[in-house]
């Protein structure tokens, strides 16, 4: 089964403003969109700043879970350079800030009431990651938090968990990130998933690119990335075997990250990224190699002009081909689900779990 024959199981999404929102990627979780609250208190907010990204939602609890009702997201790179310097660059820094204004003024004008800002790798690595936070909240006035890997890998698998097959009674959910990669291995347990253990890895698809090249890559880099990570993901993968009995062999894969929604839509052949196509498809181990391996063929301008990748991503594309096959290669299940959401979602099941407001109308 490939991403063709499972596309229909994703829910359409309202796309967002051309002006900054994410790539087709303004919609719901099954009902109609919501409009700016008369009163205050309505709303939650989810920023998860990482190491390329700065993605933002808003929503609103309903009966089926949650509403988005604003989206954003801009590649930001705010690790550019940080592998080798050891701290955030000026222009880094600088472009972030950017984004985070249009963040804040989206929280403002929704009257967000209750909202969790997280950041992740670039400012857990950098050496000037605390003061970085201390400027944001000088001159835009939003409190971020620093999260540690234990909490983004569970946030992540939070966000995830609905597009783990029903009555699958393991799963591993991946989150292929600018900075790490989080792996999480999952079990059923009663009437949910739980996860059994995670690792953390520092590589993510910006500190690979920028350790082997992400222009001109030709066989022999990709070989060496994948050589790189190779040892990590299959440590990781003995370790569950220990823990497991000898089985590593999850019910299937489910990706939350650019790099799997990036080849769902090669994959598809779409002429522009399309979330409700993507979110929820089925990729096979094949199919997956087949995209990775026209992908290396491919010019750095030819990968420019694929729609579903662009100039913002043609040069980290094949630094996460290469996690995503090594993953593929240590779990070889046949079948991996593609997820358009994430640790941002995650944010918001949480919060509104905790307040009780999940699944429930206003």
């Amino acid at each position: 089964m490939d991403a063709r024959s499972g596309a229909g199981e994703a829910r359409a999404r309202r796309h967002g403003d051309p002006n900054g929102s994410e790539r087709s990627r303004k919609g719901d979780h099954g009902a109609p969109p919501r409009q700016r609250p008369e009163t205050g208190d309505a709303f939650y907010g989810a920023l998860d700043l990482g190491t390329n990204n700065c993605r933002l939602l808003i929503a609103a609890p309903s009966p089926t879970g949650f509403t988005v009702v604003d989206a954003f997201s801009r590649i930001v790179r705010l690790g550019e350079g940080l592998t080798a310097a050891g701290r955030l660059s000026e222009a880094a820094m600088k472009r972030t800030i950017d984004a985070l204004r249009i963040c804040a003024n989206k929280l403002a004008w929704h009257r967000v009431g209750r909202h969790r800002l997280v950041a992740t790798e670039a400012c857990r690595m950098a050496a000037n990651g605390d003061e970085f936070i201390a400027r944001v909240k000088e001159e835009v006035g939003l409190e971020l938090e620093i999260i540690g890997r234990e909490m983004e890998a569970k946030l992540a698998a939070i966000g995830a968990e609905p597009l783990i097959e029903a009555g699958a009674s393991s799963a591993l959910v991946f989150d292929i990130g600018g900075g790490s990669t989080e792996l999480m291995w999952l079990e059923q347990r009663q009437d949910r998933h739980e996860i059994v253990t995670w690792i953390s890895l520092a590589a993510g698809v910006v500190t690979v690119s920028e350790r082997f090249g992400g222009v001109d890559v030709d066989k022999a880099k990709y070989q060496a990335m994948r050589d790189h990570l190779k040892p990590l993901i299959v440590d990781f993968a003995q370790r569950v075997r220990s823990g497991t009995g000898g089985a590593a062999m999850p019910a299937h894969l489910l990706g939350t990250s650019g790099t799997v929604t990036t080849i769902a839509g090669v994959q598809l052949g779409l002429r522009r990224y399309d979330r409700a196509r993507v979110d929820g498809c089925w990729l096979t181990q094949e199919a997956i190699a087949e995209v990775c391996a026209e992908l290396l063929g491919l010019s750095y301008g030819e990968r420019m002009d694929n729609a579903c990748i662009g100039r913002d991503r043609a040069d980290l594309v094949l630094a996460g081909c290469a996690i995503l096959e090594e993953i593929c290669a240590a779990f070889p299940a046949p079948r991996i689900r593609v997820a358009d959401r994430g640790l941002r979602e995650g944010i918001l099941t949480l919060m509104m779990k905790t307040d009780g407001t999940f699944g429930r109308a206003l």
